[in-house]
């Protein structure tokens, strides 16, 4: 697919703004899917911030309730906060800083701002998808460590699996952002 067979975003701000050339459209829908993605891993945390461990044969976080809730849950909104940040690599704010950011509000945001962290946000869930592929399938002699039944096991798999394809799709939407802004 080329620049002039995307479509432009249909959705815009209340300000009309849309981005300087059209975003693909499998972009947007992998920008949006990212959140529903990262949910299931940030709720399956929430029980073991309170020490119930889902199933793993270990001991509960040695921080306390009030320690293990504050981690997991500042964990879990970080993670939804970063899907939200990948917005920017489909919207406008992503190129341009918005209006009301003092001094530097309506400039031109230059493409390495947004490539360089992408970038390196894109290769280190690379990183965790190939750790999750080689642990889960106990390839080379790897383990995904000790469950207590293989239910928790393949539930585990199935949500850290569904946050771990970010791996593919973040330098993707790191391409379209690059290919729209640089080419």
């Amino acid at each position: 697919m080329t620049h002039a067979d995307a479509r432009p975003p249909t959705k815009r701000t209340s300000a009309g703004r849309t981005t300087e050339r059209p975003v693909p459209p499998w972009a947007m829908r992998i920008v949006r899917l990212l959140p529903l993605l990262a949910l299931p891993v940030c709720l399956w945390r929430l029980p073991i911030g309170f020490g119930y461990m889902m199933g793993m044969d270990v001991e509960p976080l040695p921080v306390g309730i009030l320690g293990g809730v504050a981690y997991v849950g500042a964990l879990s909104v970080l993670t939804e906060l970063a899907a939200f940040a990948c917005r920017g690599l489909v919207s406008w704010w992503g190129e341009v800083v918005p209006d009301w950011v003092p001094r530097l509000g309506g400039k031109r945001i230059p493409p390495v701002v947004a490539l360089v962290p992408a970038t390196i946000a894109g290769l280190f869930l690379l990183f965790l998808l190939v750790d999750w592929v080689v642990c889960t399938f106990h390839l080379a002699g790897f383990e995904d460590g000790p469950w207590d039944n293989q239910g928790w096991r393949i539930l585990a798999a199935t949500v850290s699996g569904l946050f771990c394809s970010w791996g593919l799709l973040v330098p993707a939407l790191t391409y379209a952002y690059w290919r729209r802004r640089c080419r």
